[in-house]
């Protein structure tokens, strides 16, 4: 190739390469596309099936049964005889011994499946069922819940009590608490056991009711019946000064598990009538025991008490009356 041909091809190419450049240059520059694209949440392959809810349980803002339906049940029943409003405090053990019963007889007459449970404003019934008289209902489990509870107390179902007679000298067997222990002599006191029954004489007497009644001890009285916050008479002494029975019975109870009264003796007289012996020092009749007016059943003491006393009751179907109104006068 000849120069001047070589410099003619140089020349072309220049050109060429010009326009080229100048192409480029025209085409206007603009952002790059960007496609949008949303993710949506793929469900698993397998995913575990929820827990079912229990068949038996009810759900969480299910309102509970209505309180008081016991109550309401037997509220036609209050202030009727024979029947007893619960208060709060109660147990069904001292609620039967307000009556000269037994807490199992209340159970019985009342058909309560718990005796351990009782609601406040409850209307129990206190004497035995007649065919034709009702009956108060028991608590129900759903009355139970988030009613007023008088007061839960462990309940020992105890083996009935066969009547002894004064010259019985063994002693009963110690009542064993929920646990199946054996409780200390400071929670279960066990009557003493003696001799022949030591009866007093020349005791004034009075007759009321049916009842000849006698003082229980002698001393003067340091606290008299108001109703409320004395529910008998106290009656000081000396240690170990006789306690008598006031009037010809039965011991429905004598042990010191009621705070308050120390070493306890009930008598029932009758369907009626019981008397109350508190804080004793020695208790000297057994439960089931039958008793004389006269007898000594006990020594005075000071057991739950600040001085030696005899705190003395009398209550007429489950009220406290003032035993002034049915002793004798006093000597």
């Amino acid at each position: 190739m000849t120069p001047a041909a070589m410099r003619i091809a140089l020349l072309v190419l220049s050109l060429l390469t010009v326009s080229l450049l100048g192409a480029c240059t025209s085409v206007p520059l603009g952002s790059v596309p960007v496609e949008q694209k949303s993710f949506q949440k793929v469900s698993p392959v397998y995913a575990p099936p929820a827990p079912a809810a229990a068949a038996n349980t009810p759900p969480a803002t299910a309102a509970a049964g209505p309180a008081g339906i016991a109550t309401a049940a037997s509220s036609s029943l209050a202030g009727q005889p024979g029947y007893y409003t619960v208060q709060p405090g109660d147990t069904l053990r001292r609620i039967a011994l307000q009556y000269g019963t037994t807490w199992q007889n209340l159970a019985q007459w009342n058909h309560l499946d718990d005796p351990n449970v009782i609601e406040v404003g409850q209307v129990l019934r206190v004497v035995p069922p007649q065919s034709t008289a009702p009956v108060a209902a028991a608590p129900s489990a759903a009355a139970s819940q988030g009613a007023g509870v008088a007061q839960s107390f462990p309940v020992t179902p105890l083996a009935p009590v066969a009547p002894q007679t004064a010259k019985s000298g063994a002693a009963p067997a110690p009542e064993k608490s929920a646990a199946g222990a054996t409780p200390s002599p400071a929670a279960s006191a066990a009557p003493a056991s003696t001799g022949p029954a030591v009866m007093a004489g020349n005791l004034a007497t009075s007759t009321h009711d049916g009842i000849v009644w006698s003082w229980p001890t002698s001393g003067k009285i340091i606290q008299g019946f108001n109703g409320t916050t004395s529910k008998g008479i106290d009656i000081a002494g000396n240690l170990g000064d006789p306690v008598y029975a006031a009037a010809a019975g039965r011991v429905v109870y004598a042990g010191s598990e009621l705070r308050g009264f120390g070493k306890l003796i009930i008598i029932k007289h009758n369907d009626d009538y019981i008397s109350v012996y508190a804080h004793n020092n020695v208790m000297l009749v057994k439960e089931g025991e039958a008793v004389k007016r006269g007898q000594k059943i006990a020594e005075m003491g000071s057991t739950d008490a600040p001085r030696v006393e005899l705190h003395f009751e009398i209550r007429l179907r489950g009220k406290s009356i003032d035993p002034l109104g049915v002793l004798p006068k006093q000597p």
